[in-house]
């Protein structure tokens, strides 16, 4: 096992967050419950690339009739994220929140791991009300994230 799986497999069972490998694959899944809604994540350790990547899978697919308009939701969103991105496959509606570190040249830390995987799933959370308004309701996505950037005190830049 190489010291990046070992590392997230720690930060998992340091936090008392219930993970399942896939396999012998270095790859872990989990669920996250926020408070707006659980969803799946998956954590990617690549020790031959020293990269990490952690994605939230949300827990609804945007629709075929609302890809356009969720596109434009997750457009606005990421112009400002500092850390991480949203993601929106046009095949499948799927829509997941990104964040990544390319350790090359040191180690991938505890601390690492905790900020990355924190970032992200707080950033689902925040976000995921608005997500689930555009895709259920007629809100226009420049409502919904000026409504929850509006309420945002989190301290994160957006």
């Amino acid at each position: 096992m190489g010291q990046m799986l070992e590392t997230v497999i720690q930060f998992f069972e340091e936090s008392n967050w219930a993970y399942v490998r896939e396999d012998e694959e270095p790859t872990l899944q989990s669920a996250f419950q926020g408070d707006n809604g659980e969803w799946s994540c998956y954590a990617f350790p690549d020790e031959d690339q020293q990269r990490f990547t952690f994605y939230s899978v949300c827990p609804v697919q945007a629709p075929e009739d609302r890809l356009m308009t969720v596109a434009e939701l997750i457009t606005r969103v990421n112009y400002g994220l500092v850390m991480g991105n949203f993601e929106l496959d046009f095949d499948d509606g799927e829509i997941r929140f990104k964040t990544s570190i390319d350790v090359e040249g040191d180690r991938l830390s505890l601390a690492l791991v905790e900020r990355m995987v924190m970032a992200n799933v707080e950033m689902v959370d925040m976000y995921l009300p608005g997500i689930m308004q555009v895709i259920y309701s007629e809100t226009p996505p420049a409502e919904a994230v000026a409504h929850i950037e509006g309420e945002c005190e989190c301290g994160h830049e957006h």
